[in-house]
């Protein structure tokens, strides 16, 4: 059977200024996609207790423009699957992938903030795709369209993985080792962000310090430090604090730290797009002592055999409905790889004092030391549009 072959990645790189959203269906787009990052963020650290980190936006946004190849049973399950069956209008079959669309404008409407996505559709010589759909791909997600020789396996693969290295700043280096020579199509997605911090730890202060992986294992790994104004607030009912990190232009993080015998295997089910809104509505400025681990990760997962259990069954055997992509019969997806690669550290640029203005005393104990496992959020302020999400187990595992 011909098959499809997709291809997600992200890269992000680092080392908040908060308005009011004019568009509800971006905000209704993102709370969407954010509850699906939270769903397969479970699917995901239910197969083991490791380090987690993927882009969101970046499969999303995939699977959007699969959407859009999709028809019958296939196009009703991506729909439930990414939680975005809500927004379909049967008269409006362009609205999701507008909102898409609508949403990257948004995020780049910023000329200095450094957050590119990017889609890629490599075609197989021969292989006849509707113009209709290549033609929606251009206009609501700017891809480039490329024919490649898929039965030149080997080129083929240097060809694509040049074109994701060059996308992702050379962070992304190889993506892929092999690829089916009966390959179709092959879709590819990338979001690159570079941060750098609105206020910069420095390097002079960072010291080796104890990270306590759970109550057996401890380790010494180089502990950031920060003493400034920070966003902050407790989620007393979950069991744990929240720490605002604002990168500049816009971009946030938003550490999730369990209190100190708070298993964070509790928390899990309670991360929710709702949960993550109030943390944000929620935040207060105070004085704090920071200190937080560098880390560095590579993580990879097979989304193929993940989405199955959320609902995506059909689009990945013989029963899938492409015919909106094809008139070719028999079509599937075969795979979905996604790769993202994460590092903090002190990098940054000194710049302007945070404003004062609205500052509101909140009593929470001076110190924010981020010495145990926790859960870490990238975030577009203006959209509130999940770029990243992650949980660190062990800092010094890559």
């Amino acid at each position: 059977m011909p098959f499809i072959f997709v291809v997600t990645y992200m890269c992000f790189l680092a080392p908040v200024h908060q308005a009011a959203l004019p568009n509800m269906t971006i905000s209704d787009l993102s709370y969407k996609n954010m509850d699906f990052a939270m769903d397969l963020y479970r699917k995901i650290s239910s197969y083991h207790d490791n380090n987690v980190f993927f882009s969101p936006l970046s499969i999303s946004t995939s699977f959007a423009a699969l959407l859009m190849a999709s028809g019958g049973g296939t196009h009703q399950e991506i729909l439930r699957g990414l939680n975005l069956q809500q927004l379909e209008v049967a008269d409006q079959p362009e609205l999701i992938p507008r909102l898409f669309q609508l949403l990257q404008e948004n995020i780049a409407q910023n000329g200095s903030l450094k957050v590119d996505q990017s889609m890629a559709l490599f075609i197989r010589q021969q292989f006849e795709v509707e113009k209709a759909f290549e033609d929606k791909m251009r206009t609501f997600f700017h891809a480039d369209i490329k024919t490649v020789d898929f039965a030149d396996t080997k080129g083929s693969v240097r060809y694509i993985n040049e074109y994701i290295r060059q996308k992702t700043k050379d962070k992304i280096t190889e993506m892929l080792s092999t690829l089916d020579e009966t390959t179709l199509l092959l879709l590819i997605n990338s979001v690159f962000f570079q941060g750098t911090w609105l206020m910069p730890f420095n390097s002079n202060l960072t010291r080796n310090g104890p990270f306590y992986i759970d109550n057996y294992n401890i380790m010494q790994v180089p502990m950031m430090f920060k003493e400034d104004k920070f966003y902050t607030m407790e989620d007393v009912p979950l069991g744990a604090r929240v720490l605002k990190l604002p990168y500049q232009e816009g971009v946030s993080m938003l550490i999730l730290l369990p209190n100190k015998g708070i298993d964070y295997t509790v928390i899990d089910d309670e991360i929710t797009a709702e949960k993550f809104l109030s943390w944000v509505k929620e935040l207060r400025k105070t004085r704090l002592e920071v200190s937080m681990p560098k880390f560095k990760m590579e993580q990879e997962y097979s989304l193929h055999n993940l989405l199955p259990d959320m609902g995506m069954v059909s689009l990945f055997g013989s029963s899938a409905n492409l015919t909106r992509l094809s008139k070719e019969a028999g079509l599937k997806v075969s795979e979905v790889r996604h790769k993202a690669v994460v590092e903090v550290d002190e990098t940054g640029t000194t710049a302007a004092a945070a404003t004062t203005t609205g500052i509101i005393p909140y009593s929470l104990p001076r110190m924010f030391t981020v010495n145990r496992p926790f859960f870490f959020f990238i975030y577009h302020e203006d959209t509130n549009c999940l770029l990243f999400m992650g949980r660190v187990i062990d800092p010094s595992s890559n």
